[in-house]
Order: structure tokens, then sequence, then C-alpha cells
């Protein structure tokens, strides 16, 4: 018997991580033992998980497993996406090209800004009186 193939990638974004495990299938996503429509409410969240499938016309030939954790549901989403594409590459390496180009392998590098001291929030100052 021979061994099923399954495909690896990690995905960041924000706060969240996202393992996700490609398996040859029929387009089935299920995160965090539930089905995607499910776990997210929004449509878009929906969308923004399938577009590496999209770009490289796999949307029905990969079964998809997911554990995430952290951030909120969009970090969630942008981190699934992330992780769906690095696993595509591993899958397959005539996919870089579009992945590349779509920004898909690139890890968003936007976080949270840091408190400073003398400020209430990152650049919320006290509010100024004159007296």
């Amino acid at each position: 018997m021979a061994k099923s193939e399954r495909y690896y990638g990690t995905g960041r974004r924000k706060k969240s991580i996202a393992r996700v495990y490609l398996t040859p299938g029929k387009g089935d996503v299920v995160i965090n033992k539930r089905s995607m429509d499910e776990y997210f409410g929004l449509e878009t969240l929906k969308v923004i998980v399938r577009q590496p499938f999209a770009a490289t016309g796999t949307t029905d030939k990969f079964d998809v497993l997911v554990n995430v954790r952290g951030g909120g549901y969009t970090g969630q989403a942008g981190a699934i996406r992330h992780g769906i594409a690095r696993a595509l590459l591993q899958a397959d390496a005539e996919y870089r090209p579009v992945l590349k180009k779509e920004g898909f392998l690139t890890r968003d590098p936007r976080m949270k800004e840091r408190k400073k001291y003398g400020l209430k929030a990152a650049r919320r100052a006290p509010q100024f009186s004159k007296r």
C-alpha cells in the first residue's frame, strides 16, 4: 500500500499561526475540526482562504486540514492563506512564480505597535488642555 501524499505549510499573520496540511482530495477545508463555512462567518474570509487555489487552478484537487490559533478571524484567514501557499509550493514547485506574483508567499510584516511611555497607547497622547 502506497503512503498517501501529505504536504505541510506554516502560515503567519499578526498574532495568528496556522499549521496547514494538504492531501489530494476533492476540496474540503477543515479548520480546527470545523468546516470552513462553520468557522468563518464572513464570505470575504472564505475567499481569502481560497485565493492560492484559485491562482494555481487547483480548487478541487486538495483537501485542507488546518490548525490555527491566536489573533482574530482576519489574521487567521491571512495565516491560513500563507500556509496553503507554502504547502502548494511543496506539492509542486511550478506554482512558485504564480504565488510569488500574487504575494501569497510573502509574510505580512505588519504587527501591533508597542505602547510608548508618556502616551496612553502606541500614538494616543493624553488630552491637551491649555489651562
